[in-house]
């Protein structure tokens, strides 16, 4: 029985070269696309923890947290920088930056809005943030004693994006409805009645 013949040329220069450019393509990928999965990463990382933070009250931890997640995010990526734009609104809300956290989710709503690539759900939750704004806006200025055609149109805008959200149904539709009713209380309630109530919880 015979022997099968071996290739007379083996491909040694063609191996040769496959197994001395694995380090170079994995040096490409960590250079490249793995380095943009890695900050990729840790400004998730940084954003989760701030949401966790600003659940638990503590403002300042997530204020910070989110100041590191922006730094880490390229401007290229407009989604997740307007998702840090969002909880950075949301934080501001719950430290004292009321107005202009108001006016940071307006500009924020107006360019998702004009985006017919944005993600419809943090469209939503924007939307929520801004009406929220709106609403304890128009309580203070009542409670400021301003005249009502200076809060009123506050309040009329924040109507209009409860509507919308309730509208737009999916889960959370009866606690959207709830929020629209309670702005619809607030336009027609007396200041007396207002002043007897309880700042309501941001």
């Amino acid at each position: 029985m015979s022997m099968p013949e071996l290739p007379r040329r083996f491909p040694w220069k063609a191996v040769l070269a496959v197994w001395l450019s694995v380090p170079l393509v994995v040096g490409a990928y960590h250079a490249g696309p793995g380095q943009e999965r890695l900050i990729a990463d840790r400004a998730g990382d940084r954003l989760a923890r701030a949401q966790e933070a600003l659940a638990a009250g503590d403002t300042a931890r997530a204020k910070a947290l989110l100041a590191e997640a922006a730094s880490l995010i390229p401007a290229s990526d407009v989604a997740a920088q307007r998702r840090i734009a969002l909880e950075s609104a949301k934080a501001g809300m719950q430290c004292g930056g009321l107005p202009e956290s108001r006016d940071a989710l307006a500009q924020l709503v107006d360019a998702i809005v004009a985006d017919p690539q944005a993600d419809p759900q943090l469209a939503q939750e924007a939307r929520q943030a801004l009406a929220s704004a709106q609403f304890y806006m128009t309580w203070l200025m009542r409670l400021e004693g301003l005249e009502r055609e200076v809060w009123e149109p506050e309040i009329e805008a924040a109507r209009q994006n409860y509507r919308l959200l309730a509208e737009a149904g999916g889960p959370g539709r009866e606690a959207r409805e709830k929020d629209l009713a309670a702005a619809i209380r607030l336009q027609r309630m007396d200041l007396d009645e207002l002043m007897g109530l309880p700042l309501p919880n941001q």
